[in-house]
């Protein structure tokens, strides 16, 4: 499109209005490097106030000679500052590249991102100023959310269980926990527990696992005014005051393990759901935790070995050395003794004993297997296990079983037996097939016998016949077995 002259609306609006003063022109600066950014008040003033004066000044003339071009406002745009060369100063001035975009107010005006990682704490850091373990919120099976009462969560009650423990924690009935228990400031008089102590008393590893098999648990981190009481009160060292503690109610330990954390607990009787350990099939009188290292009468119990600075964790085991040595001590060197005529007989004497001793151990170490890398087997010596095995069912009116547990469990008695004497070889049928070598007393040719005295054939005739007795007691896998005997259908599939 070619172009037409301009406007006289144009030209006008080109020129200084009249009612402003005549301004002076900006001299030419010396230097083009770098142009200066408009003033933002020029880029926040509105354009339409200055055309409508001069639309309403003029506006017959425009409306007598209309223009080829449609007029548009003159906006001034700020030019952006040339991005300076080489590293960023460490302390930017306010106008430091800052590009801003067009049309945009300063409150709108983006915030250019930093590279690196946000500022904040450490690697793996929890934010300061709150505890650093937060308590979980107790559900049920279905995850309903449970309630907590006083420290531990709102269950049921049982009534038999209720004779054996108050309200507040205390055992009745001459009952005593196997862990301390202590109250806390300013909440009762109700005894506590640390989560560390009950946690390795029932065989847990730490207190996260403790509170995660556990559901039914209540977790409490307390405060650090209740835990500088307890310092006070020697319960946790002074090097836990920068810890996250946690307790929780003896109560409720008490309901959810019952005579497992009871010293010298037994079953149903030391228990809070009895009937519930009933139907579990719990015997009564039985000692809950057979592992349990009980002091001699008159001796009070050790609590203190679930304690973690009383040995319990090996973190507090100080001056072990990072890599395990040898049990036992050095092997010594070689004693060399003169042997003179005085003392040959008490050495030679010595000697031998010293052998038989290592033959001994060497023995004994057999026993407990050795094992072999070849095979990834334990191996243990042949004379110590058994050959062959024979079912035999008790008779009902033989046997001592009660007969509702019959009906529901499998009793099973294990018997050991044991050969007259040694060297008659396995037993069963298929002994001489499983032996290696000669499978009990080898048999004797015609000729050897012809040499033989006559109380000598007598007592080997009569080995031989305890050898055969003693054999004949044991079948084959059939009958010792008890296998049954499959029915072949007509088309030959077993039925």
């Amino acid at each position: 499109m070619a172009r037409g002259r301009p406007s006289r609306a144009a030209a006008r609006r080109s020129e200084p209005a009249r009612s402003e003063p005549a301004r002076s022109e900006t001299p030419q600066q010396d230097s083009d490097d770098e142009m200066v950014d408009a003033p933002e008040s020029r880029a926040d003033t509105p354009k339409e106030e200055e055309e409508d004066a001069e639309s309403a000044a003029h506006g017959s003339e425009e409306e007598a000679a209309p223009s080829e071009r449609s007029p548009s406002p003159a906006v001034i745009q700020p030019f952006p500052r040339k991005k300076r060369l080489g590293r960023p100063p460490k302390n930017r001035p306010p106008d430091w590249n800052v590009i801003e975009p067009d049309n945009t107010s300063e409150g709108g005006t983006p915030i250019k991102r930093k590279r690196g990682r946000p500022s904040g704490g450490g690697r793996g850091r929890p934010p300061k100023g709150g505890p650093s373990h937060t308590t979980r919120v107790p559900i049920d099976k279905e995850g309903n959310m449970m309630d907590v009462v006083n420290d531990e969560v709102d269950l049921p009650e049982d009534e038999e269980g209720e004779q054996k423990v108050d309200k507040l924690g205390n055992l009745m009935g001459g009952r005593d926990y196997r862990v301390r228990i202590f109250t806390i400031k300013g909440r009762g008089d109700r005894q506590y527990m640390l989560s560390t102590e009950p946690a390795r008393c029932c065989g847990f590893r730490d207190s996260y696992l403790f509170f995660t098999k556990h559901m039914k648990l209540y977790k409490i981190i307390i405060d650090d005014s209740e835990k500088r009481d307890l310092i006070d009160r020697e319960i946790i060292p002074h090097s836990y005051k920068g810890r996250a503690i946690g307790v929780v109610t003896a109560r409720s330990v008490f309901r959810e393990f019952g005579a497992r954390i009871i010293i010298g607990g037994k079953r149903v009787i030391d228990d809070y759901y009895v009937t519930a350990a009933k139907e579990s099939g719990a015997v009564e009188g039985e000692l809950a935790d057979p592992n349990d290292r009980l002091p001699p009468p008159g001796e009070p119990y050790n609590k203190n070995q679930y304690v973690a600075w009383h040995g319990a964790s090996s973190v507090y085991h100080t001056g072990v050395p990072s890599v395990p040595t040898a049990n036992g001590k050095p092997v010594p060197g070689k004693r060399k003794v003169n042997i003179t005529s005085a003392n040959w007989q008490f050495e030679h004497g010595s000697a031998a004993s010293r052998f038989n001793s290592n033959l001994s151990k060497l023995r004994r170490a057999n026993l407990t297997g050795v094992y072999d890398p070849q095979t990834n087997l334990m191996c243990y010596p042949k004379v110590t296990q058994p050959t062959h095995a024979r079912w035999e069912e008790v008779p009902v009116e033989e046997s001592d079983v009660p007969p509702l547990v019959r009906r529901k469990y499998l009793v099973v008695d294990s018997v050991f037996q044991q050969p007259p004497f040694a060297g008659l070889g396995l037993p069963g049928p298929d002994g001489d097939f499983v032996d290696v070598g000669i499978n009990g007393i080898p048999t004797l040719d015609d000729e050897d016998k012809k040499h033989m005295k006559p109380e000598e054939l007598e007592a080997f005739a009569q080995i031989k016949r305890e050898e055969q007795e003693w054999r004949s007691q044991w079948g084959g896998e059939n009958t010792d077995g008890a296998r049954a005997k499959p029915k072949i259908g007509f088309v030959g599939v077993p039925v």
